[in-house]
Formats: C-alpha cells, sequence, structure tokens
C-alpha cells in the first residue's frame, strides 16, 4: 500500500497539512477542508489487513454519538488510499501528558477518568466493547475535554517490545480472537475468554492508576501506597476496576457512580492525639442546661436573667454592676480577674 504521502496531497475533499501518527499499521493526518475553514483527522492504513479494522472504526465511532467520542465523518475503504475522516482534536494524547507530567494529581485524575466512563458508558449501552483502551487512544483538547477515539483496535503509534499490539487474527488454542495492548488487556481477554463490559472496566483501572502515581499498577499495590496524596476512598474504586472479573463494576454507569462518590466523600481526619501516637480520648457530651429568660424593663424584649444589658435596646438590667477600674468592662460577680484585660480586681 503507498505510504508516500506528502503534505500537500489531496484526499477526498481535503488537503493534507501535517502528519500527526505513524506507526506499524497506519498514518493520521491533520488536514484541512479545500473550501471550508474545516480541520480534520484523517487515518491512512499502510497494513493491507488492517483496512477491515479501520472500517470497524469508522462504522463504530459514526454510530456511537458522545461528547466523549471522537466522531467519524467520511469512510472509503476503496479508495486509493484507503481513509477515514475523523473529527480533528487540537491537543495532545493521554499518553503524552503521563510522559510529560508523570502524575496528574487526583482532581485531574478523577476528572478524566469520569470522562473516559462517560464515553465507555455511551459505547457500552451501544453494545460496543473498546477492547483496547489505554492512554494513546485517549485525546485531550486544550479545554480539558477528553475524546476517546480507535475502536477498531488498531493504533498509529509507536509499537515497542513491552507495548504490543497483537492482531485480531491470532487466534488461541480455545479459537478465539486476541486483541489488545498488553498492559491494558483484562485476564480473560489475555486468554482469548468472552470479553464484555468488565474488560474495557479493567484497562480504566490501569488508567486511573497511572494517572495517580504516574506508573503503571504492579502487584496488588494500592494507589495510595505508592502516593500517599491519593485519598483512600479512591482505593477502592481502583480496586474494583483493576480486581478480578467477578469483583470488579459490571458497567461503567456503576463505576462511574462510584467515582463520583469516592471524590466527594472526605477522608477520616485523625485527632491530635492520634496523630502523635497516643490513644484518642472518647469524647464526653456536655450536659444541656436550659437558661432562665426574662423581659427587659424598657423595650420588652426577652433576655436572659444573668444579662447586664438588654442586647435589643441597650438598656442596663442591673443597679449594682462591677466595673473594673482598668477598663472599664463589667466582670461577672466574684471573678477575680478582668476578662477584658486581665486587671486583678477586689473582693466585693
Amino acid at each position: 500500500m503507498p505510504a508516500d504521502l506528502k503534505t500537500g496531497d489531496r484526499i477526498s475533499e481535503y488537503i493534507l497539512e501535517e502528519r500527526i501518527g505513524q506507526g506499524t499499521f497506519g498514518e493520521v493526518w491533520r488536514a484541512r477542508h479545500h473550501v471550508f475553514d474545516e480541520r480534520v483527522a484523517i487515518k491512512v492504513p499502510t497494513d493491507p489487513d488492517y483496512i477491515k479494522n479501520l472500517q470497524s472504526e469508522a462504522v463504530i465511532q459514526h454510530d456511537v454519538v458522545n461528547a466523549h467520542i471522537v466522531r467519524s465523518r467520511g469512510l472509503d475503504p476503496w479508495h486509493d488510499p484507503p481513509y477515514l475522516v475523523m473529527e480533528y482534536v487540537q491537543g495532545p494524547s493521554l499518553r503524552d501528558l503521563l510522559r510529560e507530567r508523570g502524575a496528574l494529581g487526583v482532581v485531574t485524575a478523577v476528572e478524566y477518568t469520569s470522562q473516559i466512563l462517560e464515553a465507555l458508558k455511551a459505547a457500552h449501552a451501544a453494545g460496543v466493547i473498546h477492547r483496547d483502551l489505554k492512554p494513546e487512544n485517549v485525546l485531550v483538547s486544550p479545554e480539558g475535554v477528553l475524546k476517546v477515539t480507535d475502536f477498531g483496535l488498531g493504533r498509529v503509534e509507536e509499537v515497542t517490545t513491552t507495548s504490543i499490539m497483537m492482531s485480531g487474527s491470532l487466534k488461541s488454542v480455545t479459537g478465539k480472537s486476541i486483541s489488545g495492548t498488553l498492559e491494558y488487556m483484562s485476564p480473560e481477554q489475555r486468554s482469548g475468554g468472552d470479553v464484555d463490559a468488565r474488560t474495557d472496566i479493567f484497562a480504566v483501572g490501569v488508567i486511573l492508576f497511572e494517572m495517580l502515581t504516574g506508573e503503571r499498577p504492579s502487584g496488588s499495590e494500592l494507589p495510595s501506597e505508592v502516593n500517599d496524596g491519593v485519598p483512600k476512598p479512591l482505593d477502592e474504586v481502583y480496586r474494583r476496576c483493576y480486581g478480578r472479573y467477578e469483583n470488579r463494576y459490571p458497567s461503567a454507569a456503576e463505576a462511574l457512580a462510584a467515582l463520583k462518590a469516592a471524590a466527594r466523600e472526605p477522608e477520616p481526619q485523625p485527632s491530635p492525639a492520634e496523630a502523635i501516637g497516643q490513644p484518642a480520648l472518647t469524647p464526653v457530651a456536655e450536659p444541656y442546661v436550659e437558661l432562665s429568660t426574662t423581659a427587659c424593663s424598657a423595650c420588652k424584649g426577652e433576655v436572659q436573667v444573668n444579662d447586664f444589658f438588654c442586647i435589643h435596646c441597650g438598656a442596663q438590667l442591673r443597679s449594682n454592676l462591677r466595673k473594673c477600674p482598668n477598663c472599664g468592662g463589667y466582670p461577672q460577680e466574684g471573678d477575680q480577674f478582668c476578662i477584658f484585660c486581665g486587671h486583678r480586681l477586689t473582693k466585693t
């Protein structure tokens, strides 16, 4: 297949401007409409076996309408070269952000995971399982809006020995198709078993861990054990995504609800005694004392019997007030020091 496209070449109504992705299976170009002021992304396969995935991706991304899923604009698998025209998202991939920043912070990780789950919620409702969800397939606009792409199990970025894209034609001993990227692939997907919404939920768990800690999960560590700035409630969300099939959230909708609840839940704070390693004291309830009230002789407003002045009109309520000779304040009878200035008082 031709792989010699260059800036200025025309595909359908669009003129190629810049190649923005390239890999084993194809390349992606930013292009502009030859008349209108419109930018699109055009994916062109360089591997003949990828064309069927291109067509599948086009249909899925056209039929599943959601603000967090890249839309298809046009497709011609019989053109020379075959192409898929997609919505253009100006901005980096989530992988680019992770490479640049490492951990993204709790607030950003929660917000980005919520948007990814919104996309999966729409896809799963339409009966679509992504099967290759990873940071490379999530685009981030300058406004912070995430768009999930690459529903066709194809990739147009670098292929390394630690991130292997397995062809959809590869069969396991059970005769089931294995497709996806290994680091984000659920156990049932690796073994060629049946996949459903929980397969994508597993990948969400890996991505959540990566955004919270700057690295992919290893073993049974929880995010807060790698980054002590992660609130404990998010550990449970991660555990229910990354766990065994039967323990995972059964749907993106349930995972999304749990994530939002965890983000709202305040983390328990230790008492001052617990913070320095001492056992916390059990608080003792104060006895409730009901204060007696009376009426102000001047304005008839309700005041407490021990008040010196009316809180409504300012009238003096007691004739023999004790006055501090230092500051002029009115301490209570029996006080040894003025509560206002600390002056020692003579006994009365």
